[in-house]
Order: C-alpha cells, then structure tokens, then sequence
C-alpha cells in the first residue's frame, strides 16, 4: 500500500460504522479475507438488529393492520390512499407545475426529479398538505426505522426512450445492506406491463439463506464486473432468492392514487414493459447510519432545512462534476413540467 492510500486507513476503519456500502472503494468493506472470517455479515446482521429496535419505538405511527403487513412482508400497500377530490387536485397541481428537474439516463430509460422544496410547495397547496400527511409521514418513518423527513420528489419514469440497453432497475436487487425507505404514491395508473415496482414479500426478514448468500456475495463483490454490485447494491437471480427462502416477486400494478412504501434491503425491481410509458409519481426516499441506536435526533429535518436538501445535495454535486471529483450523472435540464418530453439528447 502506497503512503498516500495509507492516509486514508483512519477513514476507511470509521466508515465501518456507517451506511457506507461500497465494496470497490473501501478496501476493508470489500477485503475477500475479512468477509471470508464475517465482516459483512456481521454489519447486515448488526444493522438488521438495530432497525427492528427503532421500529419498536415507532410503532404508534403506524394503524396495526399497516404494521402487521409490513412486518410480513416489507411493504405497505394502500389503494386510494387521499380522498378522490384531494387526489384530483395534488394531480392537477402537480402535473401543471413547471420547476427545475433533473434527468438521468439508465439503459433505455430516463428518470427525471422535481425537488418537492420551496418552490413547487408555494406552487400547489395540495402538495404541502400531502407532505405533512399525518398517515404518509408515520408509514416512511415506521418502514424507514428512523423518525426522520425522507427527502421528497416529484419523479417521472420514461421508458423506452431509446434503443439501448435494458434499464439496469430492472434486475432484482437490495439497494445495501441495512434497511432503508423509498414510498410512492402513484399519480398515473401503472398496469402490469408498463414497469410496476417489483417486490419479493418478506425479503426484508434475514433468512439463513440469505445470510449465507450475503457472505458468499461480499467476498467477490470488489471485484465484480458489475459496477452497481460492487458499489453494495447486490443482484440477485430468481434462482439465488429462491435458494434464499424467499417466493417469487409481487409486481404492482396499481391505480393512480395507491401509495406504495417499501423496505428496499428486500429485493425489488422494475418490472417489464412492453411498450414505452410515462409513470408519475411522488416519490420519497430516506436513509441515514444504520448502527445509530435511536430513532431521531435528526439534523436535516429541521424546518427550514429539510425542504431545502436536495437543492443543496443537487448543487453539491455538479461542483464535483465539475471538479472531477465524481457523483452521479443527474443533469440539469432546466424547468420542466413532469409528463413533459426527454430534456436530455439521447444516442
């Protein structure tokens, strides 16, 4: 090891303690021998451990029969989740707003982001109430394990935009190692061959199977040619989730107004669609250290500051893009409505 890599050991040993997933940039995370002797497997089974703990405290969020269903399944499915007029209203709202958007090609498809921040709050009344929501904020928080502000989007899935390859969502995968939040409350009617979200029921719960999958996985994530699995986002084959314990995936194909909030350490996709479409949806997503034993105390939902995240985050990383330092390839298309065209030129 070269002295410059050796300054960064104290970070890399820290980063032990964290959310931090990747396999290829974190040589103690992806070392073969330290999964070989349960590295891995003792952060998933530690993190796992500690998400249940918090939900415990979380609990009176949630209705029962919510809590029940999540706890066998790892979702939390409600059809007709706001009354008909109240949806009809955040819909109109939503689709007529034009804000700032980003987009982002994967394979065929491209996601485009609105920040649900100041601007498209001001916008529609119907959006600000929904975020305070009372049902939607206990269901993130309880599915999340952490009573924190998910970071909040309006999303918009375009698929088949391009002749490329398949989207790389479409694989079954978790998205790390420790429970995790994303929640949808669908906007458009998704129908079964048109990309629903794709889950595998209870693959939030550790099995012996899958802990065994997961040490076998760690030891040659790093040197996977798969960039997204050496990152910590492992795939997995209808096979392996079968040998897993697991059933087969449940793919959700929903009217508009069906809210949808999942624990992605459990496997999930999107599903297969035969033609192209245009999906949207108010889309949340929360995440935060694993191993941290209570359940809030969280800076970044402090009014004022936990609608303002993503602007920040947004600008954050186009100075790293800038800089050469990295980050996601999310690009600034200007203002857009979401059931507006592809910004971005496609090949």
């Amino acid at each position: 090891m070269n002295p410059a890599r050796m300054l960064l050991a104290p970070v890399w040993v820290a980063q032990l303690a964290t959310g931090a997933k990747s396999f290829r940039d974190n040589p103690l995370i992806g070392s073969p021998e330290l999964n070989r002797r349960g590295l891995h497997e003792k952060r998933v089974r530690l993190a796992h451990d500690m998400a249940w703990r918090r939900r415990e405290k979380l609990a009176k969020l949630v209705s029962a029969e919510d809590r029940a269903a999540f706890d066998r399944d790892g979702y939390i499915m409600r059809e007709n989740f706001l009354p008909p007029d109240e949806f009809r209203r955040l819909r109109d709202e939503v689709f007529a707003y034009e804000g700032p958007a980003r987009e982002m090609i994967q394979g065929d498809t491209i996601t485009r982001r609105m920040a649900v921040g100041p601007e498209a709050l001001r916008a529609s009344p119907a959006l600000r109430r929904f975020v305070v929501n009372p049902e939607w904020r206990g269901i993130n928080r309880y599915v999340g394990s952490f009573d924190q502000e998910p970071l909040t989007y309006i999303q918009t899935i375009l698929s088949h935009i391009r002749d490329a390859a398949p989207d790389p969502q479409t694989d079954l995968h978790a998205d790390t190692f420790h429970p995790t939040v994303k929640a949808w409350l669908f906007l458009t009617d998704v129908a079964e061959d048109e990309g629903p979200f794709t889950y595998v029921p209870g693959s939030h719960r550790l099995t012996p199977g899958r802990l065994a999958w997961e040490r076998e996985t760690s030891i040659r994530a790093s040197q996977s040619e798969n960039r997204l699995l050496a990152r910590g986002s492992f795939r997995a084959s209808p096979d392996e989730i079968a040998a897993m314990g697991y059933g087969p995936p449940k793919a959700f194909a929903v009217p508009a107004n069906t809210l949808v909030a999942g624990d992605t350490v459990g496997f999930h996709a999107r599903g297969f669609s035969a033609r192209p479409t245009v999906r949207v949806e108010i889309w949340t997503y929360g995440r935060r250290n694993p191993f941290l034993p209570w359940a809030g105390f969280d800076p970044g939902s402090v009014p004022g500051i936990a609608e303002r995240r993503i602007d920040w985050m947004w600008r954050a990383r186009d100075l790293m893009q800038r800089t050469g330092l990295g980050g996601q390839p999310w690009h600034d298309v200007g203002r857009l409505r979401p059931a507006d065209p592809p910004a971005l030129r496609l090949a």
